[in-house]
């Protein structure tokens, strides 16, 4: 079924809930007595989106047997995966449209908004290593370097030159960036396992020089009072400073604390929404494929011409770009940053999203940052076996699909059909 079909086949069954949620959940007597009647407009957005996502889901779970050119021999997961493959613009549509209006929602919490908040900066990390990993085939064991790079150049800037968040973003960016092509030109020689050690170093060479060099970085004690973002300059304070106007002010609010973590989740669903789509650009671009030449042959790829140099370097700062924004965005968002924030087992948490996903799969991101962040978080309550989930979860995982989660990937570029004529032979 093409995408217009399963669009048509889930409006129409949305229109027929929106008919039936009206009256049904839609209305209520008020609670004040009398027969006052009390619109509840939530319950129907809620009652037509279910049926909306239900009915586009059957629809695409429909035309998994309608697939054709999938080869039968695959276990029928990867079966599944292959034929909805073209479907996944609408599958990430969907997934970007219902984490946008998860703060909007009435059962939405604090919570609630802190974990999908966490879960975005995971997936943004995980998109930006994929780059790395996934696509350029470069074990890189110290990704949380450039992440503490782009964290403390934002607070350092933010700081000491008095500059806003949008002002510092696209510098810790670059900051990032600069120190993943320093990194790169040491190890444009080396392999595998030799390339994890020298990574790992590297990322365990920024941790401990953040510690040593306490005099810019205050050492162990970390740096607080770091700076927020404004909404267009208004901050979300509950008593601004004269001459200023708060959030809640401007709007005729009554102060709430959610405010500025649904803004925060804003940004970060923004800035994984930009990674996403500059990661798949960039991955039908000329250096994209010639990341993925280099993965799959380092020596074909000398021997066709292309220059491992170069798009070594170009992987390696790209990946550490999108890990400079996400450390910027951690920084401001708590308020508080210190070496300990960054150390091993968080580069190896972030290899684990991509392993587990499925290397250089998009969607496969996704789904293991929602399994290894937000389950293990969900069980908090259980602290004392709380990594004991995340293990068992990871070895399941590896138990159940070897390659990944999301193992099948769809082809950087195809070749054209057959031109008239040439198909068995030449024309008459």
């Amino acid at each position: 079924m093409s995408l217009r079909g399963v669009l048509r086949e889930a409006g129409a069954a949305a229109f027929v809930a929106l008919a039936l949620a009206l009256p049904l959940a839609g209305v209520r007597l008020s609670d004040g007595g009398g027969d006052a009647l009390e619109f509840r407009p939530w319950w129907v957005v809620i009652a037509v989106a279910s049926v909306f996502a239900g009915r586009a889901a059957l629809a695409l779970w429909r035309s998994v047997g309608e697939g054709a050119g999938v080869p039968a021999g695959l276990p029928w997961f990867d079966r599944a995966v292959a034929r909805l493959t073209p479907h996944r613009t609408l599958l990430l549509g969907a997934f970007f449209l219902a984490v946008a209006v998860l703060p909007l929602t009435p059962f939405a919490d604090r919570r609630m908004v802190d974990l999908a908040t966490l879960v975005m900066i995971y997936v943004m990390l995980g998109w930006g290593l994929n780059i790395v990993v996934g696509l350029a085939g470069l074990l890189d064991l110290g990704y949380v370097a450039f992440y503490a790079v782009g964290a403390y150049s934002y607070t350092l800037l933010a700081i000491h030159f008095d500059l806003g968040f949008w002002a510092c973003l696209p510098l810790a960016g670059a900051f990032a960036a600069l120190f993943g092509v320093l990194l790169g030109f040491p190890v444009l020689r080396l392999r595998g396992d030799y390339l994890a050690i020298v990574t790992l170093g590297f990322g365990e060479m920024v941790r401990i020089v953040l510690i040593n060099f306490s005099s810019l970085t205050r050492g162990s004690e970390g740096i607080t009072r770091i700076p927020a973002p404004s909404f267009f300059g208004l901050s979300f304070t509950a008593n601004p400073a004269p001459g200023e106007e708060a959030f809640h002010q401007f709007f005729g609010l009554p102060f709430a604390g959610i405010h500025k973590l649904i803004f925060l989740y804003y940004i970060i669903l923004v800035l994984a929404l930009l990674t996403h789509l500059f990661s798949e650009r960039i991955r039908r671009l000329p250096v994209g494929r010639a990341w993925e030449a280099l993965r799959e042959d380092e020596i074909a790829s000398r021997a066709l011409g292309l220059n491992p140099v170069l798009i070594k370097l170009s992987a390696f700062g790209l990946g550490a770009m999108f890990a400079g924004f996400a450390g910027s965005f951690f920084a401001t968002r708590q308020g508080f940053i210190n070496p300990s924030s960054f150390t091993f087992i968080e580069s190896a948490i972030i290899l684990a999203i991509v392993v587990l996903g499925g290397m250089g799969s998009q969607v496969g991101v996704i789904c293991a940052a929602i399994v290894l962040i937000l389950l293990p978080e969900l069980a908090r309550d259980l602290a004392e076996f709380r990594m004991l989930l995340f293990g068992g979860a990871m070895v399941l995982i590896m138990v159940w699909r070897p390659r990944g989660i999301l193992a099948h990937r769809a082809p950087s570029i195809r070749l054209g059909a057959a031109a008239p004529g040439r198909a068995g032979g030449s024309a008459p």
